[in-house]
């Protein structure tokens, strides 16, 4: 394999891998792994790609439910995006979590494969309510630097950028990427392991939005419906000890041929 030619390649994470944000249950989550697969699969037409990734899913779990299946498709390329449920926890450990990314790096770049990830944006710019977490992305982020230079591993930084926290890169529930979030990602994780026709356009901000944000009482009202829409369900799930991810499995388990899009796709 030479000039980003990947053959085998093995996505493995949560949500954001998994591509909610991007489509949906009905119709189908594209997402950012699969638009990246679309990438290679114009460079090497016989590419084949899995998708390992379930929503929900702690750093842990990923290592412990999905590294070992990633390991049995032999990939040479394969990334590695975790982290984000670890740190809505209260008991948030930023040394075990990158851990737990570490062991996964180590292992997929021992077997041979070329393994990328990236860094987390400023949440507090995207969810104003989340700035208390603020410092836990700073601490994994600085963590998967280190683990990621340790191993080699491919980092796409996307908390250095101003156009990451653009509200029109993320889906109503701001959590989860929009389409063209997604898109983005694609891009900056094809610039970082150096895909031919891979710029740092990804870092670009978007055009002027047509219209201003609200304000005042009106961004009280958005955040309000904020909270009862997203918030209010997902700490009820987290009371229950119940996650997003009970019952689902990987929706791209084997390595397949990948379809590349028409221009209709998008």
């Amino acid at each position: 394999m030479s000039g980003g030619a990947y053959l085998r390649y093995v996505a493995l994470g949560d949500s954001q891998t998994e591509g909610v944000g991007d489509g949906d249950d009905i119709v189908g989550l594209r997402g950012w792994a699969d638009r990246l697969a679309e990438r290679l699969a114009l460079l090497s037409p016989g590419v084949q790609y899995a998708n390992l990734a379930v929503r929900g899913r702690l750093a842990g779990q990923i290592r412990g439910e999905q590294l070992a299946p990633a390991l049995a498709l032999r990939p040479d390329l394969a990334t590695v995006v975790a982290g984000v449920n670890d740190l809505l926890r209260p008991r948030f450990d930023a040394d075990e979590v990158a851990g737990h990314l570490e062991a996964m790096f180590a292992a997929l770049t021992g077997q041979g494969a070329r393994v990328a990830t990236l860094t987390f944006p400023d949440v507090a710019r995207i969810t104003p309510l989340a700035r208390p977490i603020g410092s836990r992305v700073v601490a994994l982020n600085h963590r998967i630097r280190e683990a990621a230079r340790r191993h080699h591993v491919a980092v796409a930084e996307t908390s250095h950028h101003e156009v990451v926290t653009d509200a029109r890169l993320w889906s109503t529930d701001r959590l989860h990427a929009s389409p063209l979030g997604h898109e983005r990602i694609a891009a900056a994780i094809a610039h970082a392991l150096g895909l031919p026709g891979s710029d740092d356009s990804w870092t670009l901000p978007l055009p002027p939005p047509e219209t201003a944000p609200p304000a005042g009482l009106r961004a009280a009202a958005v955040e309000l419906r904020w909270v009862a829409a997203f918030l209010g369900p997902w700490l009820g799930r987290r009371l229950r000890g119940r996650s997003s991810g009970d019952g689902r499995t990987a929706k791209r388990p084997d390595l397949l041929p990948v379809r590349t899009p028409s221009r209709q796709d998008g």
